[in-house]
């Protein structure tokens, strides 16, 4: 739905209110807000500066959701499988058990968040219940109860990923959103590494205390320190670019809605004029999304080797300690590979090589390590690094989806949540890919996840073309981008009293709007 612009700090309409047709104050010229005024510059780089700070704090919550998501792996070397009696078979379900819950609330999810606007509540909110669940896996005594927390907290954290993709996509041009949604991603890339490092201490140094085993404290302190950091994101996280009321001035306010609307032609809201299931229909009626949805569920799969990673670090030869230790540096070095590799694209504004090379390059690290032996420890540890280096690939296709989706945002929300969901899929058949029969050298796995990143790479391709067929019909005129309604053009024209000449701009980037490729 949309919104009603601010004309003052106080005056935020919610997002299922109807557009306020009261004009902005009329503004001066030395406060200009025209595309290319010294007081524009000023203003929106002070909006971006606040917007990074801001945001830094879904890296670190994305830091705790990965580790409240996979701290079973590493509890699992240290007794939690051997202590609830669970087979190689029931300890893959308590894992992949997870993502059932996170497949069935993704798009739900993703349409409360849009239709109530208030993402600094929503997402805390969530977080405070899954660090509680996570927290209480350290109770269970039984397979039955570790499914059932492992479940809840996937239903729960389901809101997580694609809720933080669709609030950055809202604040953020697809000139900046590659990086900023790197930035974010190395949250789940670090917690490879850190969860690794904080396991090794916890699992090292707390067996017995107060009479619990370590792997219970794992699940204790993981999920205590992921609510805590919820309660403080509540008054950091800010809302949507239409009604946040806090931190911004009125005019980086005014600023955020300008470029968003002047990124693509059109306003970034939801038009009042149609249903609250609009977004979901359109969605759903494009097939791009379906092609999108296979080629991210195969790449999934091909990453669920991180789930696994620290067995086969462990195939290394090294202690738990040791491994844990010798899990951390190949997630950084993916950190690095991954910030450069979006910061070309955002720079060249490309999007397809920059996803397809990682993969390729994870491709490779999976044939070093199906042609080498486990006691090739030096050519089997490097091929870890490559392993990892592709997530970078997998990163880049999130803004490439929200640039190919742009309007209305309530489409884009329903696209992004539902490939995300569907995409699990992958990570459920990931989960059975690495039984310990496979082990040590792991080559049906490794040969697995190498058919799945060629496929991704194909499908991917596919999807390329069809936005380059995309661009031939918008540029002869055969296609529009967007879909015209009265309430959104009032926000125009709102918009128009305090920008000014930037109108003539924002019709020039309708006309000339084209998708990345």
């Amino acid at each position: 739905m949309a919104a009603a612009i601010p004309s003052k700090m106080g005056d935020v309409a919610s997002t299922t209110e109807h557009v306020d047709t009261a004009e902005f104050p009329s503004v001066d010229n030395s406060n200009s807000l025209a595309p290319g005024s010294a007081y524009r510059i000023k203003t929106e780089r002070s909006l971006v500066r606040k917007l990074d700070a801001k945001m830094f704090l879904l890296v670190i919550i994305y830091i705790l959701n990965y580790i409240d998501r996979s701290n079973a792996s590493a509890a699992r070397l240290q007794g939690f499988q051997s202590d609830l009696n669970l087979t190689d078979t029931d300890f893959a379900t308590v894992t992949s058990i997870l993502f059932a819950g996170f497949i069935l609330f993704q798009v739900p999810s993703n349409m409360i968040m849009n239709r109530i606007g208030r993402p600094s509540i929503y997402l805390p909110s969530c977080m405070i219940a899954w660090g509680l669940i996570s927290t209480l896996t350290g109770v269970v005594n039984n397979y039955s109860g570790a499914v059932a927390c492992r479940f809840f907290i996937g239903l729960i954290e389901a809101a997580f990923s694609p809720g933080s993709f669709f609030l950055l996509s809202a604040w953020y041009t697809k000139k900046e959103l590659s990086l900023r949604v790197a930035i974010f991603y190395c949250g789940n890339l670090i917690s490879n590494a850190f969860g690794s490092l904080m396991a090794a201490g916890i699992l090292a140094r707390m067996e017995g205390v107060l009479g619990h085993r370590a792997w219970r404290w794992l699940f204790f302190i993981e999920g205590a320190i992921t609510m805590a950091v919820a309660i403080i994101a509540i008054f950091i996280l800010p809302d949507f670019p239409h009604n946040t009321t806090r931190h911004f001035s009125v005019d980086e306010m005014r600023v955020a809605q300008l470029r968003m609307r002047e990124d693509t032609g059109e306003v970034d809201v939801d038009s009042s004029e149609e249903k609250w299931y609009h977004g979901a229909k359109l969605a759903f009626s494009d097939w791009k999304m379906y092609l999108l949805a296979i080629s991210q569920t195969a790449m999934i799969a091909g990453t669920s080797f991180s789930t696994y990673f620290p067995s086969l670090t462990k195939t290394l030869g090294y202690g738990t300690t040791q491994t844990l230790l010798l899990s951390a540096p190949p997630w950084i070095f993916s950190c690095i590979v991954a910030l450069a590799n979006t910061w070309h694209a955002d720079r060249v504004g490309e999007r397809y090589m920059h996803h397809a090379w990682p993969l390729a390059l994870g491709i490779v690290g999976f044939i070093m390590a199906l042609a080498t032996k486990p006691t090739d420890i030096g050519a089997r540890y490097t091929s870890l690094f490559f392993m990892t280096a592709s997530y970078a690939g997998y990163i880049i296709m999130f803004p490439w989806m929200a640039a190919s989706f742009p309007r209305p945002p309530a489409k884009r929300a329903v696209v992004l949540s539902f490939v995300n969901a569907a995409s699990q899929l992958g990570a459920i058949a990931g989960s059975y890919m690495w039984p310990s029969s496979y082990g040590p050298s792991f080559r049906k796995s490794f040969g697995i996840t190498t058919a799945m990143y060629g496929l991704t790479i194909i499908l991917n391709f596919v999807f390329r073309q069809t936005l380059v067929a995309a661009n031939k019909k918008l540029a002869s005129g055969e296609a529009v981008a967007f879909e015209d309604h009265s309430d959104l053009a009032k926000l125009d024209k709102q918009l128009d009293s305090v920008a000014g000449p930037s109108a003539g701009h924002v019709e020039i980037a309708k006309r000339e709007f084209r998708y990345m490729l």
